[in-house]
């Protein structure tokens, strides 16, 4: 028989703790580089700093070519185009004075003097227009307006003043060659009317040329504000690719591959901080990994040689099992049988301590018998190869309760169940539950006979079993050592047994996935509870409770499936 190797010996291919990292160096090169590197925050803040920028300065742009533009329209409309309407009213104003003089002058009529005088009238006004707005005209228009003024007032006295005169003194009509000489006067007035006309006109001109210059100055500004969006839009959509989302697409596949299994694969690319700090740390990671599955490979190594000495070990206990079944039986069943016949044959005829050593051989003997049987039991349960089926509850019951039909019958005990359920198991096992509970309540009754009620209901996904007798009952301080193997509370000579019972019945109902404990606060004998699970065949949220349904002593009760 070989020798297990030593679990708490050191692993030769286990990688040593205090061994240098070898990945130290390495990652310490990667961070320092990452460190000289600028963090996405910084490039995505520099981005939005040059899109801030541009735009101040678009609109900077924008609402200085608004500025020129407004004011230049405002000149136009404002200034100049009132300006040249006073110039034409100063020359109706003249052309009215004019005319109301010399129909006057040749009518006598007092009426023809009123353009004259309203005339003269708007004239004034005109003037006092013009000369108001003086900051705004070309320099030239002063000297134009004063011109025209005092060729106007050179007409009025030398022609209009003397001709309106005249005809109010004579009351006629005149006609004389001052009418010629005052046409002339005025036809020069007219010129320099013109002349300044011309000149606001050409002022005009001029404004309305700044505004055109300033409105195609602002289309301009605005089309290059909008291809400069575009642009700068453009140039920080493949900046950030190339600089962020790029490296983080390629980290993504890098490590993608690293997932799949490719743990050799080194991570290694160039982009912000945060990204070739992710990828440093992928690589430590992966080189940690590689160290992991280097002491996992070699701890399964050790598991394996483990695993093959523990079948090997489960084999022999295998044999050993068989030659328990078998052959230690055979010699032990000739001792009992021979101690018995002694027993039978020679019982009265030796003195009675040689029948008190009989006794004890045949005790002995029995007791042996009873504990390798209890023994293969027990380490039977959970090896069997049949796959768990549904099982009848009542029918597991039923063979318990006829197995015991006889310790029943001498007791007197009354057994109370309902209609149990059905459950995944094996009805073998699931009835050697029954049967070590019952066989519990019998042996450890008390001065009453004994009484047992079965219950059962629903706890969620898990039928509860509920064993109540009125025996003797169980201190709570040895709750968890009556499921250990051979743990007895009582001397061998007031209560036998070899105890094994509830050991196997709890490793029997942990095989079937539920558990099993002891009730504490029940006052009046013992409670076991214990939980299975329920079938999905016949698990319901309706499923009700299932409560006591009837008694019985030592007869079977009417059996009926739920």
């Amino acid at each position: 028989m070989s020798a297990a190797p030593d679990p708490a010996a050191p692993d030769p291919a286990a990688p040593d703790p205090a061994a240098p990292d070898p990945a130290a160096p390495d990652h310490a090169r990667r961070a320092t580089d990452a460190a000289k590197r600028w963090p996405l925050s910084r490039i995505v803040g520099v981005a939005v700093a040059a899109l801030l920028l541009f735009s101040v300065a678009a609109v900077a742009a924008g609402g200085i070519a608004l500025l020129d533009l407004h004011h230049d329209r405002a000149r136009v409309l404002n200034t100049f185009d009132p300006a040249v309407l006073q110039a034409q009213q100063l020359d109706i104003a003249l052309l009215n004075q004019e005319t109301g003089v010399r129909g006057y002058a040749l009518s006598a009529n007092q009426s023809f003097l009123t353009p004259y005088t309203d005339g003269n009238a708007e004239e004034k006004a005109a003037i006092a227009s013009l000369k108001g707005e003086y900051d705004q005209l070309p320099p030239a228009t002063r000297a134009d307006l004063t011109s025209v003024a005092t060729q106007a007032y050179y007409w009025r006295t030398h022609y209009a003043e003397p001709a309106i005169a005249q005809v109010r003194r004579t009351g006629k009509p005149v006609i004389s060659p001052d009418i010629i000489a005052g046409k002339a006067d005025f036809d020069a007035l007219r010129a320099r009317i013109a002349v300044l006309e011309t000149t606001i006109a050409t002022a005009r001109n001029q404004a309305i040329a700044a505004l055109n210059d300033a409105s195609d100055v602002l289309n301009i500004v605005f089309v290059a504000i909008a291809i400069g969006l575009a642009v700068i839009v453009v140039l920080l959509a493949l900046g950030l690719r190339a600089a962020a989302i790029r490296p983080l697409h390629k980290l993504a596949g890098e490590a993608r591959q690293v997932a799949d299994g490719d743990f050799g694969h080194e991570v290694s690319l160039r982009g912000p901080r945060e990204v070739s700090n992710l990828a440093a740390d992928v690589n430590t990671m992966r080189q940690r990994i590689l160290q992991e599955l280097s002491a996992t490979q070699a701890a399964n190594t050790v598991l394996q040689a483990h695993s093959a000495e523990l079948q090997r070990s489960n084999s022999e206990l295998e044999q050993f099992a068989y030659i328990a079944s078998h052959d230690l039986q055979e010699p032990l069943r000739k001792v009992a049988s021979f101690t018995q016949l002694l027993q039978r044959r020679y019982a009265g005829q030796l003195d009675a301590r040689a029948d008190q050593y009989i006794e004890f051989a045949v005790d002995g003997a029995k007791r042996m018998q009873a504990l390798i049987n209890d023994l293969l039991s027990y380490s039977r349960v959970g090896r069997s190869a049949r796959e768990p089926a549904l099982v009848s509850s009542d029918a597991a019951l039923a063979q318990a309760r006829a197995n015991l039909a006889a310790p029943m019958e001498e007791s007197g005990a009354t057994i109370e169940s309902g209609h149990l359920p059905l459950v995944l198991g094996e009805l073998p096992l699931l009835t050697a539950v029954f049967q070590n509970l019952l066989s519990n309540a019998l042996k450890f009754r008390g001065a009453k006979p004994p009484r047992v009620v079965i219950t059962v209901s629903r706890d969620g996904d898990f039928w509860l079993f509920s064993f109540t007798d009125n025996g003797i009952g169980i201190e709570p301080d040895y709750a968890d050592r009556i499921f250990v193997i051979f743990q007895r509370l009582h001397e061998r000579t007031a209560y036998p047994g070899t105890g094994i019972g509830l050991a196997m019945t709890r490793k029997i109902i942990e095989y079937f996935g539920g558990r099993i404990w002891l009730d504490t606060t029940y006052p009046d004998g013992a409670r076991f509870l214990f939980t299975l699970p329920m079938p999905p065949e016949t698990w319901s949220p309706e499923t009700p409770l299932l409560p006591p349904q009837g008694a019985s002593g030592g007869r079977e009760d009417e059996e009926t499936d739920t």
